[in-house]
């Protein structure tokens, strides 16, 4: 197969100058291919997002200072390799998208080098600038950005089709090598043939406010404290030191006292939600049934704040059988 370098054409990039101070990671290793696998707007607990998740993007000035790289070694959930990170790991995560972008005409793209300078190639290459008119523009790509991987699919053949597939890992690229790697793929088949282009993303975690009020009769203050998408309820009260469990309440299952331990049967972690229930991860059958006649109540052990990946106040009444 002949390779036409200039199929892919990168309009107007520009490159900083770097040195290797600015990345010095000892003991990288061989640089390592990742597969390529499907992507979903999917955040573990937090659900599938229901709102923009751009709101959570950082400015570019923060990005650059964010972006670090790290060697990953071989794990159950992942292959060993050079990775992307943040440098700050409480209240950011990197998101990994797709993109299907154009590629007749160039994508038109600004690339900026953070770190690079050594004989591997390894370094880091983001997104300085996305151009207007460019086949990016519009795709969801934004400054900042760093491309992780190429995917090029092509399909032949009459009465069967043959889908041929040619991956690229562009990920903890010096500037160089992700030109390389951006011009080595082939000519493009048709005027509106796409490529997909996967990159990640430094965002912040969104955050949930969380306002505890205890009975008056506890003579307790109230205490807020921030949570962030995707928490479980009565874990994260807990492992801040709040008062959570009722003791004098009954259970739900054996009429005893004592809490089951998150099994989700005692009802001794309830709470009463009284502003933000928008917030919560759906009730789910079990636990309607069990709390038919308190609309307001939620199963800590049960319950996901941020579900959706949303962000705001939530106001909960701890140990709520004890309030007038």
């Amino acid at each position: 197969m002949k390779i036409n370098r200039l199929s892919l054409t990168i309009v107007s990039i520009a490159s900083v100058a770097s040195t290797s101070d600015a990345f010095s990671i000892a003991n990288f290793g061989s640089r390592h291919v990742a597969k390529n696998t499907a992507l979903f707007s999917f955040y573990g607990a937090a659900g599938e997002a229901t709102v923009d998740m751009n709101k959570y993007n950082l400015p570019l000035e923060d990005v650059v200072n964010e972006w670090t790289a790290v060697v990953q070694p071989k794990t159950s959930m992942q292959d060993e390799g050079i990775f992307l990170k943040s440098k700050t790991k409480e209240g950011l995560f990197i998101d990994t998208l797709q993109y299907k972008v154009k590629r007749e005409g160039g994508l038109g793209l600004i690339l900026t080098e953070l770190a690079g300078g050594r004989q591997d190639g390894v370094g880091i290459t983001i997104i300085e600038e996305v151009l207007a008119g460019g086949n990016a523009e519009n795709s969801g790509i934004v400054p900042g950005d760093s491309i992780v991987a190429l995917t090029l699919k092509s399909s032949s053949g009459g009465v069967k089709v043959d889908e041929e597939r040619i991956d690229v890992s562009t990920e903890c690229l010096a500037y160089d090598p992700t030109i390389e790697a951006l011009t080595s793929l082939p000519a493009p088949s048709s005027p509106n043939e796409e490529i997909i282009i996967t990159v990640k993303r430094i965002r912040r975690q969104p955050k949930i406010n969380v306002k505890l009020q205890y009975p008056p009769e506890m003579n307790e203050p109230d205490v807020s404290i921030e949570l962030f998408a995707g928490e479980n309820l009565r874990r994260a009260m807990l492992t801040r030191g709040i008062k959570l469990n009722d003791k004098l309440a009954q259970r739900f299952d054996s009429g005893g006292q004592g809490d089951c331990g998150a099994d989700g049967t005692c009802l001794t972690c309830v709470v009463g939600v009284t502003k933000g229930m928008d917030l919560l991860s759906p009730i789910k059958q079990q636990e309607q049934q069990m709390l038919a006649k308190k609309q307001n109540w939620r199963m800590a052990c049960k319950t996901i704040v941020g579900s959706g990946m949303t962000e705001g106040d939530l106001t909960v009444q701890v140990n709520p059988r004890q309030w007038n």
